[in-house]
């Protein structure tokens, strides 16, 4: 797929998930009013913060497909995982505050809402969150960004989510038939901060590959010993090892200087470009955008 078949490939899916959002936004934030619930508020602020997020990054889309320049040596890459790191501080911070509401919440001794009403709402919710969370991914077959990828986990998480509140709302109405019917002023604001805690996990994990990306440190092991495996193996066809691998990763570019160094002394410029290729196109198939250069290691003078 080429540049322009990526850009506009995720521009549609990206504007698809906003369009998304803001749906359900809407129709979160007017149940949540109808019957303050909070687990429903705590879907409508979710969708809410991932919406004015996705606005502007919509904008920041086509630089991230400008080439590198002398001046922008990682072109916008960095901007993208700036963007990401403030995109999911604020669901951190917001996802921190709903908890501190639902802990306050429960201390008052809790409060009713209608179970049947919020268990079909969200019920509702998930099959519309499927359908949407399908037809992204069919879409993102063609093409998967770190941007799309992150849209697809937060509709995930919303699936989840949405059956999870359906089914914790089935078990209130069951509850209340029974001798344990007066913990059901409390399965709304304990449903509400069980969702904060299961959110909790990617915010917290994408903020520190987004600042490792910023300072431009190395990737995860995992990730290096991927790309030594595929450099070595390229390369046995010819004496050269490697000395040392430097790997850079921001936003959805990555990176890799190869030094190599030659038994024999003898580096023909028509194998390292070969190589280099090789190497590059074996990458191409595990990354996004990524840049491969092999560089004599040479020694220093006496």
């Amino acid at each position: 797929m080429n540049t322009e078949n990526k850009l506009q490939t995720e521009k549609s899916i990206m504007n698809l998930s906003l369009m998304g959002n803001i749906a359900f936004m809407v129709v979160e934030g007017i149940m949540a009013y109808m019957t303050h619930s909070h687990s429903i508020l705590m879907d409508c602020v979710f969708d809410f913060t991932d919406t004015i997020m996705i606005g502007p990054f919509l904008l920041l889309v086509p630089l991230l497909y400008h080439p590198v320049t002398e001046r922008r040596p990682y072109g916008f890459s960095q901007v993208e995982s700036l963007f990401l790191v403030i995109k999911y501080s604020v669901l951190l911070m917001v996802t921190m505050q709903l908890i501190i509401d639902s802990v306050r919440l429960i201390l008052k001794g809790g409060h009713r809402v209608n179970a049947g009403e919020i268990a079909i709402f969200e019920f509702c919710v998930f099959l519309g969150c499927l359908i949407i969370y399908l037809i992204l991914r069919y879409f993102s077959k063609r093409y998967q960004s770190v941007a799309i990828k992150a849209e697809l986990y937060i509709w995930k998480l919303d699936i989840i989510s949405s059956i999870g509140v359906s089914l914790a709302f089935v078990a209130q109405m069951i509850l209340e038939q029974t001798t344990y019917g007066w913990m059901a002023p409390y399965i709304d604001p304990i449903v509400a901060i069980m969702m904060s805690l299961f959110l909790l996990k990617e915010p917290i994990e994408t903020i520190f590959r987004g600042l490792k990306k910023l300072v431009l440190f190395a990737p995860n092991q995992e990730i290096l010993d991927r790309i030594r495996i595929v450099a070595e193996r390229q390369m046995q066809t010819c004496s050269y090892t490697i000395d040392f691998l430097d790997v850079i990763q921001t936003g959805r570019k990555t990176w890799v200087e190869i030094y190599i160094d030659s038994p024999n002394d003898i580096i023909t410029l028509q194998s390292l470009c070969r190589i280099r290729d090789q190497i590059r196109n074996e990458l191409k198939k595990e990354f996004d955008q990524i840049y491969v250069e092999i560089i004599p290691n040479l020694p220093d003078p006496n």
